[in-house]
């Protein structure tokens, strides 16, 4: 499946529905699904809108209390019952405030977008949507993708992603080995099945 493909798909499944759909981007760090989840919705038009899970991201200062600084980006470093909150409010009610991830400042903004009454398709992208771990496993979705990517692509584009966030080569093998590859195995081997597969394109 190609994401123009997805996108017909997609429109079909939206045609005369009553309320929002929620559709459900998921795969590993690096797979693409922040630019997959742009390009749906510049293709899908008015109506469509991106709702990141990274908005949910546990701040540095709760991490390090927690000693799971060394750890962020994994599952338990995020607001699960948060997000599976904001999956209710979203089917729900006409307007949600919604919070985004600063990647450059480590960090989330509270209330950083809104998801208005005009918008009817909504594609939730992030690491755990389909992990069937508890609490993630409790979210609802009326279509579930996942992203196909290689582990040596992801660590390729992992590699490139955190040379432009100025880490040296050195850490940011150090910080792909302890932190993200874990993450990237978690995903892969602890996620549902998902209704559609798909394969961005290479970047």
């Amino acid at each position: 499946m190609t994401p123009e493909t997805l996108a017909a798909e997609i429109r079909r499944r939206a045609e005369g529905r009553a309320g929002r759909l929620l559709v459900a981007l998921a795969g590993p760090p690096g797979a693409g699904k922040s630019t997959l989840a742009a390009d749906l919705v510049a293709s899908l038009g008015t109506g469509a809108r991106a709702v990141p899970m990274d908005g949910f991201h546990y701040d540095d200062a709760v991490l390090i209390a927690r000693g799971l600084r060394a750890r962020k980006g994994a599952p338990e470093t995020f607001d699960v019952a948060g997000f599976l909150h904001l999956l209710l409010r979203l089917r729900t009610e006409a307007e949600v405030a919604i919070p985004l991830f600063d990647r450059a400042l480590e960090i989330s903004r509270a209330g950083a977008d809104i998801v208005g009454p005009e918008d009817r398709i909504l594609v939730v992208e992030g690491n755990y949507l389909l992990l069937d771990e508890a609490p993630w496993n409790g979210a609802s979705y009326d279509l579930t993708v996942a992203i196909e990517v290689e582990e040596a692509e992801l660590d390729r584009r992992l590699m490139a992603r955190w040379a432009g966030f100025g880490k040296s080569p050195e850490a940011a093998r150090l910080w792909i080995d302890s932190n993200d590859m874990p993450n990237i195995r978690r995903v892969l081997h602890g996620s549902r099945p998902a209704d559609l597969r798909i394969t961005p394109w290479p970047r």
